[in-house]
């Protein structure tokens, strides 16, 4: 008698005969691709910011337009500006404008150079990926370059004094040729220079407070007629008192209202009879003149009053009075001016009319009301007496455009400035530490065994992206310039770079481009760590 043959139950009913569940391969390890995928993805998206914004490098770069939202348009290469107003939503991508922000806040200048060097460490980052080696291995690897890269930088640096001025202008004039304005470099650069030894003994300073200079850009006049003042510009016309100019001004800064008082809440006053009109009015006017001959009372002769939202700083009756005493009066005073007015004037913002007192009052040789051109005028307050080290700068320009990219470009010649002073010492630009570091690097990285070496090397590669870039722009041929850049520095050239301007190499030094330390340690630190932090991401996680 035939006997059948036991049936062996399946792998997926023994499961369920077990008390499990199937367990398939393929499901199990599907996620394993994630964090790949989210790393390439951060990675891709950073280097289309670093792309966006690389034409703009050095004095060959190209200018963008960024138009907002309200239809205001600016045009400029400074790559924390394009990055500020850039519309960026990818959250790597967005770190890549933080970085530019946090390089504007350390170092002022070089917010172009940073994010390329950025977008080209990741480029290098994403190759070492695909060749299988960890994210933490290539990270710790690019921390020890960045280490070493440093070291290298301050090595090949040379010291400086700030007692050289004329090392200073040109310094300052080589962060100015990349800019619109750079025709005008030989006039703003040594004015940046006078601005900064204004408000810093040269001898003994470590830093500079730049909210101690005032950059006001003034539509009118071209950008040849931008000068420094050794005391305050205001951007506020002066009220038609008839006074435009006074010798030996005692300025008030006043924080009160000259104008009838409101009441918190929204009242209603019912007249019934013109006497009681005639009376309300009799009162406005006395209550204003006792205000306006406690201002005379206290001896000032220049009023500079507060802007308020609640009510009128200045009504006409009140005008009426102060023309009659002779008083020069400039309303609506930002806010945020009144610390450096007041530091500079030496004088006590006045909160209430009981406080107007002489001892209260700032001191000035000279207040008057200059035309700038184009209709245009601003008061100018100049022999100030106080002890306060300020000063203004007042850029023109023949447009709101031209105004205000000046005014950009002065910002970062004084932030060259100080980087000097944080650290004196200087490099070459045009390119020449870059190539000096990566050559350097290589070498180390031969002394080097395993992966890391072979990451630091790559390291290295990338740093020839600002000389690659710079002969790109200018429109030279990007790898015959890299090769012999290369050359000139394997056989002991350490400061031949790009000269833009003859489209060939030469020693950058004799051709006055040069820019502080500072500028480039802290590209190449800020650089790297956002790569690391990059590279460290591997998910992506969205909350309510």
């Amino acid at each position: 008698m035939a006997t059948k043959a036991p049936v062996r139950p399946s792998a997926v009913a023994a499961a369920k005969m077990a008390g499990g569940k199937s367990t398939n391969n393929k499901t199990q390890f599907k996620d394993k691709e994630k964090p790949t995928d989210i790393r390439a993805s951060n990675i891709e998206a950073a280097k289309a910011v670093a792309d966006a914004i690389r034409t703009s490098l050095g004095p060959k770069g190209m200018d963008k337009m960024i138009q907002g939202k309200t239809g205001d348009v600016t045009i400029t290469n400074d790559g924390a500006t394009i990055l500020k107003e850039m519309q960026v939503f990818h959250p790597a991508a967005r770190m890549l404008v933080e970085l530019s922000k946090a390089q504007d806040i350390e170092a002022g200048d070089g917010t172009t150079s940073v994010v390329v060097i950025c977008g080209s460490l990741l480029d290098a980052a994403r190759k070492l990926l695909l060749r299988g080696i960890h994210p933490t291995t290539i990270s710790e690897a690019f921390q020890v370059a960045q280490a070493k890269a440093c070291e290298i930088l301050t090595s090949i640096s040379q010291p400086i004094k700030l007692t050289d001025t004329e090392s200073l202008i040109k310094m300052a004039s080589t962060s100015l040729n990349s800019k619109v304005v750079s025709q005008y470099s030989g006039l703003l650069a040594p004015l940046s220079v006078q601005a900064i030894f204004n408000i810093i003994d040269p001898e003994t300073a470590t830093n500079v407070n730049l909210k101690d200079i005032r950059v006001v850009a003034k539509v009118g006049g071209t950008v040849e007629d931008t000068r420094l003042i050794n005391g305050i510009v205001l951007t506020q016309k002066a009220c038609v008192t008839g006074v435009h100019r006074v010798e030996r001004a005692k300025v008030a800064l006043i924080q009160f209202c000259l104008s009838p008082p409101k009441s918190d809440m929204d009242s209603q006053v019912v007249i019934s009879d013109y006497t009681q009109m005639d009376r309300i009015l009799r009162e406005e006017r006395a209550y204003i003149l006792d205000l306006c001959k406690k201002v005379k009372k206290s001896g000032a002769n220049v009023l500079l009053i507060q802007k308020s939202i609640l009510r009128d700083a200045l009504n006409d009756m009140a005008l009426h009075f102060l023309t009659k005493m002779k008083v020069l009066v400039v309303k609506d005073i930002e806010r945020d001016e009144i610390d450096f007015v007041s530091r500079t004037l030496g004088c006590r913002p006045i909160a209430s009319a009981d406080h107007m007192l002489p001892e209260h009052l700032g001191h000035a040789d000279l207040v008057e009301e200059i035309n700038v051109g184009g209709g245009n005028k601003v008061v100018t307050i100049t022999g100030c007496q106080a002890a306060a080290k300020t000063c203004s700068i007042l850029v023109q320009g023949s447009n709101k455009l031209l105004a205000e990219e000046a005014e950009r470009s002065i910002h970062d010649a004084l932030c060259v400035i100080r980087c000097l002073v944080k650290n004196k010492n200087m490099i070459a630009g045009g390119g020449a530490p870059e190539t000096e570091l990566s050559i350097k690097l290589a070498s180390f990285a031969a002394t080097l065994s395993g992966v890391e070496s072979h990451c630091i090397k790559a390291f290295a590669d990338a740093m020839e992206i600002i000389p690659f870039t710079l002969a790109e722009n200018a429109g030279l041929s990007p790898i015959n310039i890299v090769t012999e850049l290369r050359n000139r520095h394997v056989n002991g050239e350490a400061m031949a770079g790009i000269n833009v301007k003859k489209s060939c190499i030469t020693n950058i030094t004799e051709e006055n481009v040069l820019q502080p330390l500072l500028v480039s340690l802290s590209a190449i630190t800020l650089a790297s760590e956002t790569v690391r932090a990059i590279l460290k991401i591997d998910d992506i996680v969205n909350t309510r």
